[in-house]
């Protein structure tokens, strides 16, 4: 366990948009975290955000990963990279908080969870959606009971459409593992598999779209579940609206909610009566996106210094097998098993 009495030390890989929005902002703010170092493939770009946040050092990947200037690393660099680079730092006996995906497959996802119980370091999965108030709030209304048996769950997860200059590496598919699916499915499928208890998924079938780039421009997932509910994901990088859109339902034998907004409504006395919870109203103009990563970050650093209980990602694993199963699925015209 690390001693309490100085601020954890953390090294930061990947300076790119995440990392500047969320990570640098939010870890450099906190007393008992010291941000020792950054690294990014674009060295000139490091040392630009370095000095933006005041961190002293840049420094390449491996002196981050396997060497002794941190207890722990962030990692927000390009999909391909998630395993080896958290595989490294978990050997090193580092604590590991990763950007979505884990891993690109569920057999890269084993790996690290194998090393992660040999290290005994924390390994957590940048899944900030679970942190969002609403979110969490509404999974634990469901793992109550208060709206029956779940028998359907439906999941949207929509980005405007950007116009690029130039392809960046999500447009890549050996270094994104795949387009809107794999970039906006991965977390809305895990919400709405996390909102009901992660139960076994039995049957997948998917279609994609593919528009102008090496990689999907939109996808439609179907899940079915062993416990009877039916997931439906949408998920597109083309959106045409005014901002970003996500939006996910509920609904069960005894009542429904969706978010965002959160709402709940169930069926008391031969009518739907509103029954959401109270939110608490968040502090100064922290929107959900930043006060969810937080939250997340937060879980992290108390791990990291023993004073929370952080489970390994098993389900992770589960996660990584639909997707896969969802490509399958979308290739061969046909429903896939994971």
């Amino acid at each position: 366990m690390i001693a309490s009495r100085r601020p954890v030390r953390l090294g930061v890989l990947g300076t790119g948009a995440v990392s500047q929005i969320v990570h640098m902002p939010i870890l450099t703010d906190r007393p008992d975290v010291e941000v020792v170092a950054v690294s990014d493939a674009d060295e000139p770009k490091a040392r630009a955000i370095a000095s933006r946040f005041n961190v002293g050092r840049v420094v390449a990947d491996e002196e981050l990963l396997r060497g002794e200037l941190v207890d722990g690393v962030v990692i927000s660099t390009p999909n391909h990279l998630h395993e080896q680079q958290t595989l490294a730092a978990l050997e090193a006996g580092k604590h590991v908080l990763v950007e979505r995906p884990l891993a690109l497959t569920q057999r890269g996802v084993e790996r690290l969870l194998n090393a992660a119980r040999a290290s005994g370091t924390v390994l957590l999965v940048g899944m900030s959606h679970r942190y969002r108030p609403d979110a969490a709030a509404l999974a634990s209304f469901i793992a109550g009971g208060e709206l029956g048996d779940v028998y359907q769950v439906k999941g949207s997860w929509l980005n405007r459409k950007l116009h690029l200059t130039r392809p960046t590496w999500r447009q890549n598919p050996e270094q994104s593992g795949g387009g809107a699916l794999m970039d906006l499915g991965v977390p809305a499928i895990d919400l709405c598999l996390h909102m009901i208890g992660y139960p076994k998924v039995t049957r997948v079938s998917a279609v994609t779209f593919r528009g102008d780039y090496e990689v999907e421009d939109a996808a439609t997932v179907l899940l079915a579940t062993d416990t009877g509910a039916a997931i439906t994901v949408e998920t597109s990088w083309s959106y045409f609206g005014n901002e970003d859109r996500q939006f996910f339902r509920v609904m069960g034998t005894e009542g429904s909610a969706s978010l965002p907004p959160l709402q709940v409504y169930k069926q008391l006395g031969g009518r739907p009566l509103d029954v959401t919870p109270r939110q608490p109203v968040p502090r100064g103009v922290e929107n959900p996106y930043h006060a969810a990563y937080r939250r997340e970050l937060d879980v992290y650093v108390r791990a990291m210094v023993g004073e929370r209980e952080v489970p390994l990602p098993e389900e992770q694993r589960a996660l990584m097998a639909v997707i896969e199963s969802a490509y399958r699925s979308a290739a061969r015209g046909r429903e896939s098993e994971p």
